[in-house]
């Protein structure tokens, strides 16, 4: 081994803590940035590819076939800026049965009689595509679960026509739930009704308002309001993406938050160890190295634990982000969702040269000093520094030790300064992540809507329409859940229920919520329709903007509806798949994640006509107040188990994998960044209590006890920790605010003033103290070092 590599090793092995702080910051650093970066680059690759594979729609249009004839619409394949385009194609909204095939709703189908090429190739999935009236494709996607041979029957429609499930299929961009050959159309279209899908490739389909002016440029030359749906790719993909996009916004706040720390501690540790090594450093040159050499020793006893900091830091990336990742992969066929190459050198690389280019920096007045100088310094501080704030500390009226540790701060103002940045940085994580986990309980508490002290679960949903007439539809959804049921659907009458309810002791505030399922023009799948009898605005519906439903025919709704449809607050939408379209005008945007925001919310009454007998239905309790809810369950449930329907105690469960993985995230990396911080603290602490180890043994030859040692070291921290945790709330109350709205962003969603203000007075004094909190954790080694210190060794120590 060359002599610079020995230098080089045994620092490293002198240098115990440092070697640690410097190999935990950069782990942190670079495992945040790995699964931030991995996420973003990756979580878009399997829907990128099968879009690029399939040749996608880059914008899907439904029309009135009432109002626009298929040779019109053929016309519009010329218009300005369109690369291809399909279609026309006809297309009905039905609500199929199939025995066994699990619980579905209505759903578009497509007359299509070949699965495409040029735009929108429907990839098959299992079995064949159809070739003949009888047959149809159901999509991966479709609300109806069925395998090839099946049979699904149309009994809403004349003749109630049965076709079998020949294949399952997907159309990347979502264009249908179903497809049949052209000549199965009339079949499954009710009298005047039905449309045309046409879908369309543009030269340029890079933003949301190119795929509008792309939209505006084929309905140019058509009849004015006959386009009744579209649905841009970008929609689909950022649904596509929502799950790992969530991710992205929080882990590069930690990432930045871990880069920035491994710069300041790597900085302040290379340049403590040139300040404390001065003699050393002048004996290196007496020996014959030169400049550089030593530049690279120290240079390298900052890269060698960042090296093992990084090579631990991209295997915890790779673990966290795999998982994340797995859903993603398997929906769009994906076979390996490995972490991108170019993410892992791209970070490597990164954090490397920043490392490198930090203890460069840091070590380049090592390689200046002069060989006489360095020998004759050696490493006493300048006696003159900080004198004045020992003056003043010994004027006030404070215990020796006490005063002794406030003055020494300004003896290194450096070192303090670094100090201060570490535990600034680890009370800014602190902070934020009490923020967003009080954020994210906000969120759930509106997704479960569990302001109701008691529940009585709707029975398990039919599983299709049992025959024609109105009334026939599909009722079942995800709210407000299935209650526990058997078999056979038990015969519940929802009016009984209620009319127990009303009766019942104790009974304050309540409502009933029953859920169909509809369609809504230029939109596939099922769009989840919850009609509510009664008041629910206290039911835990947190709005975001406008305001609860007042009157038949308005609807509330979330904000990725609003996205999917193209619609604000003020706009009408058309619901679909019910014994006839009902229109309803959207007052407010609520705030509810499930089923991807695909919801609807509006007034028992909206549906009357449509929809008469809804029997699925829940029902919400408020007690009155004094009243114990248990007991009151209790009681109603023997009224209420002749009718087939139970009662229990709380909301009903909305879930919450997401909010627990984000959670255990943000812990880990906050705790992380809070070790690094305390280490960073305990390696300043320590070089300044090893500097002042002989006046350390002066102190105690003079009768300075071990618990006065350590309250003087321990308070040598004190001003720099309670200085840094209160300037670490107010950035990372300010970091919450601007992490919190980009994740909701990320996944669609606005969030309202509940879920952002939750940082309150009596929390804000607690984090505050937290820095003061760190800085006397990573105090504590150095200070027993101290106290424990025999005062003749300490005397002798030069």
């Amino acid at each position: 081994m060359s002599a610079l590599g020995k230098v080089v090793r045994s620092g490293v092995g002198r240098r115990r803590v440092q070697t640690l702080v410097i190999g935990l910051a950069t782990m942190m650093a670079v495992a945040a940035s790995v699964l931030g970066g991995s996420l973003l680059v990756v979580s878009g690759a399997p829907f990128d590819a099968a879009f690029t594979r399939q040749h996608g729609a880059h914008l899907s249009m439904r029309f009135d076939a009432a109002e626009v004839s298929a040779g019109q619409l053929s016309k519009s394949k010329d218009a300005a800026g369109v690369s291809d385009a399909a279609g026309p194609f006809r297309t009905a909204t039905v609500t199929p049965r199939s025995a066994g095939a699990g619980p579905g709703g209505p759903m578009t189908v497509v007359g299509r009689g070949d699965p495409g090429g040029d735009v929108d190739e429907v990839a098959l999935l299992e079995g064949r595509w159809p070739t003949r009236s009888g047959e149809i494709a159901l999509s991966g996607d479709a609300p109806l679960l069925a395998t090839p041979g099946m049979e699904v029957a149309f009994p809403d429609l004349p003749g109630v026509p049965t076709l079998t499930v020949v294949g399952l299929a997907r159309s990347v961009t979502r264009t249908a739930d179903a497809w049949v050959v052209p000549d199965q159309m009339p079949a499954l279209t009710a009298p005047d009704k039905g449309g045309h899908q046409m879908l369309y490739r543009f030269t340029d389909a890079g933003t949301a308002d190119r795929i509008t002016a792309g939209g505006e440029a084929v309905t140019r030359s058509l009849p004015r309001g006959v386009a009744v749906g579209e649905q841009s790719w970008l929609t689909v993909k950022k649904s596509a993406e929502r799950d790992t996009a969530l991710y992205v916004p929080f882990l590069i706040a930690f990432g930045a938050l871990g880069l920035v720390m491994s710069v300041l501690i790597v900085g302040n540790v290379v340049a403590s160890a040139v300040g404390t090594a001065t003699r050393r450093i002048g004996v290196l040159k007496a020996v014959g190295f030169t400049p550089a050499q030593v530049i690279r020793a120290y240079v390298g006893q900052a890269l060698i634990p960042a090296a093992a900091g990084t090579v631990l830091g991209v295997l915890a990336g790779h673990l966290l982000a795999v998982p994340v990742l797995a859903e993603t992969g398997e929906v769009y066929g994906a076979s390996s969702l490995a972490i991108a190459p170019s993410v892992d050198l791209a970070v490597i690389a990164g954090v490397f040269g920043l490392v490198a280019v930090t203890a460069c920096a840091s070590a380049w007045r090592a390689g200046r000093l002069r060989t006489v100088d360095a020998l004759a310094v050696g490493r006493t501080a300048s006696a003159g520094r900080g004198r004045w704030a020992a003056r003043l500390a010994g004027r006030l009226p404070l215990p020796q030790p006490v005063a002794l540790g406030l003055a020494r701060p300004f003896a290194r103002p450096a070192r303090a300064l670094a100090m201060g940045a570490a535990i600034l940085f680890g009370a800014v994580a602190v902070t934020f992540t009490v923020g967003m986990s009080a954020s994210l309980g906000q969120v759930m508490k509106a997704k479960a809507h569990a302001a109701a002290d008691v529940v009585v679960p709707a029975p398990l949903p039919d599983f299709g329409p049992q025959g024609p007439g109105p009334g026939a539809g599909l009722q079942g959804g995800p709210n407000p859940g299935p209650g526990p049921g058997a078999e056979e659907r038990p015969e519940v009458d929802p009016a009984a229920v209620a009319a127990a309810i009303k009766a019942a002791p104790g009974t304050g505030k309540y409502y009933s919520a029953a859920t169909v399922r509809s369609t809504v023009s230029g939109l596939t799948g099922a769009v989840d329709v919850i009609a509510f009898t009664g008041d629910a605005s206290w039911g835990g519906y947190t709005m975001v903007s406008g305001r609860w439903t007042d009157e038949p025919g308005e609807a509330v709704v979330p904000t990725p509806f609003l996205t999917a449809t193209g619609t604000r607050v003020g706009d009408t939408v058309t619901l679909n798949g019910l014994a006839e379209p009902v229109t309803v005008r959207i007052v407010g945007e609520v705030l509810d994640p499930r089923n991807d925001g695909m919801q609807v919310f509006t007034d028992v009454s909206t549906l009357k006509a449509a929809h008469p007998d809804l029997t699925e239905t829940s029902h919400h309790i408020a007690v009155a107040p004094g009243t114990d809810a248990t007991a009151y369950a209790h009681a109603l449930n023997k009224q209420l188990a002749p009718l087939g329907a139970t009662a229990q105690v709380g909301g009903l469960d909305a879930g919450g994998d997401m909010v627990v993985t984000l959670n255990a995230l943000s812990m880990t990396l906050t705790l992380m960044l809070v070790t690094v911080a305390g280490l960073g603290v305990l390696n300043g602490v320590l070089l300044d209590t090893r500097e002042r180890v002989r006046e350390l043994g002066v102190h105690k030859a003079l009768g300075m006890t071990p618990r006065q040692t350590i309250t003087m070291v321990i308070t040598s921290v004190v001003v720099t920790g309670l200085v840094a945790g209160a300037l670490g709330v107010p950035l990372g109350v300010a970091l919450h605010g601007w992490v919190l709205p980009a994740m909701g962003d990320s996944v669609g969603l606005r969030f309202p003033g509940s879920v952002l203000a939750v940082y309150h007075g009596a929390q804000l004094l607690p984090l505050a103290f937290g820095g003061l909190v760190i800085a006397t954790l990573g105090a504590l080694l150095p200070a027993g070092w101290a106290a424990r210190a025999r005062t003749a060794t300490a005397l002798r120590t030069e």
